[in-house]
């Protein structure tokens, strides 16, 4: 089939390589100039398992605060009633006791064993690091993780509840005069570059027959006869499939089909750092749970990241955010990066549903499918819901279930 793919995020790409795979003639649009420019661009990095990690599920080990310095959802200028009506919904949802979560966690397991096989196969090296501590401050924020944790080990995940001095063995460049009251130790997770896995496989797929076309703005979907409107041409590019993976502009293309998503763009931070001291960084990736704050190694980086706020995407950058970024990482890690120069500081969206899951599947639409709205999980969630998305095109059973991803009501 003749298959058009909106989006060159980590999303679209490796929805191109593996439809690639099944034989099809694949074009993807991007209104930027390559691949992995927006919310791809500096993610966290962090792969499986998801349920730890900040952001990725209403309900799980976090405690919501609108006001303040430390808010954790900062509600900025550019507020809509949209956005009003998407906290509201994202508040009620509970995950808890869901099957969205654990339909996510497996969707991420899958995903983190698609990514280290697409990697081995095709010698990609993406500066992956293996294992995650979540630090505790307090016991309080290790009672508000039990569930989750229930969650993982139902599904088989190892998470291990560990004190202060075998975390410090773990990693060793834990601050000694940090208040550590103790760590879930999860040996089977990993992160990566995301940007970086992404353009690797971008080079591959494009080499492989895949096109990509860059600067390039989807204007309108039609439905019959099924074709994309590219801006600045008078007639629609007709096609047999389109795959929607752009994000907020997936929600912008989909009311003049009837349908909608509520969908919005929660952004976040990341500051990427050289690295200073090997010994005082971490080894791996590390979550501050509390702060809901990501530490991770990446080559000869250190990636911090967090926050999250309602606002415009021209918005300007949050100082108090990113000293908080910067704060946590001396709590954990002082000497561990060079924060003084050559900084990389980056806002970027999370375009997430009221209840954190994505979109993943048939429209309802004939022909245009939905791989889109994975929030936080992005990269985490991306190489798995990309190769269920194919085995659905083909009309083939997906390896792992996807109960509750695909359009549903809100």
């Amino acid at each position: 089939m003749k298959i058009a793919i909106v989006g060159a995020g980590i999303v679209g790409v490796t929805t191109a390589y593996e439809l690639a795979r099944n034989g099809h003639e694949v074009t993807v649009y991007d209104q930027r100039s390559a691949a992995a420019e927006e919310a791809s661009f500096a993610t966290a990095g962090l792969l499986a398992p998801l349920l730890l990690s900040p952001w990725a599920l209403p309900g799980f080990g976090q405690t919501l605060r609108l006001l303040g310095t430390q808010a954790t959802l900062r509600l900025a200028g550019g507020i809509n009633q949209s956005n009003l009506t998407w906290l509201w919904r994202w508040r009620a949802a509970d995950q808890t006791h869901s099957a969205p979560a654990a339909a996510l966690e497996r969707l991420a397991q899958y995903s983190q064993a698609r990514v280290r096989a697409i990697a081995s196969q095709h010698d990609l090296d993406y500066e992956a690091s293996e294992g995650r501590l979540v630090l505790l401050r307090t016991e309080q924020e290790r009672a508000a993780l039990q569930p989750a944790l229930q969650v993982l080990r139902d599904l088989g995940v190892a998470a291990h509840e560990i004190d202060a001095d075998a975390a410090r063995k773990i990693e060793p460049g834990l601050s000694p005069e940090a208040p550590l009251a103790g760590a879930i130790h999860l040996p089977g997770a990993s992160a990566g570059n995301c940007r970086l896995f992404a353009q690797l496989l971008r080079q591959g797929t494009q080499g492989a027959g895949v096109h990509f076309a860059f600067n390039t703005r989807i204007d309108r979907i039609h439905s019959s006869p099924l074709g994309l409107q590219v801006q600045g041409e008078p007639e629609p590019r007709r096609c047999d499939a389109v795959v929607l993976c752009a994000g907020m502009a997936s929600a912008a293309l989909l009311p003049a089909l009837g349908l909608r998503l509520p969908m919005t763009a929660v952004h976040g931070y990341s500051v990427s750092a050289p690295l200073r001291e090997a010994t005082h960084a971490p080894c791996a990736s590390v979550v501050d749970m509390g702060q809901q704050i990501s530490i991770t190694r990446l080559g000869q980086r250190v990636r911090i990241a967090g926050g999250a706020e309602l606002a415009g995407a021209s918005a300007e950058h949050h100082a108090p955010t990113l000293q908080r970024l910067y704060r946590t990482l001396n709590d954990w890690f002082p000497g561990g990066a060079q924060l003084s120069s050559n900084l990389q500081i980056w806002r970027g969206a999370r375009t997430m549903l009221p209840d954190g899951a994505p979109v993943l599947g048939a429209s309802g639409v004939p022909g245009l499918w939905l791989n889109t709205g994975h929030g936080a999980g992005g990269w985490a969630l991306a190489c798995g819901s990309a190769r269920a998305l194919a085995d659905l095109i083909a009309q083939r059973t997906p390896e792992v279930p996807l109960d509750g991803l695909g359009m549903r009501r809100f």
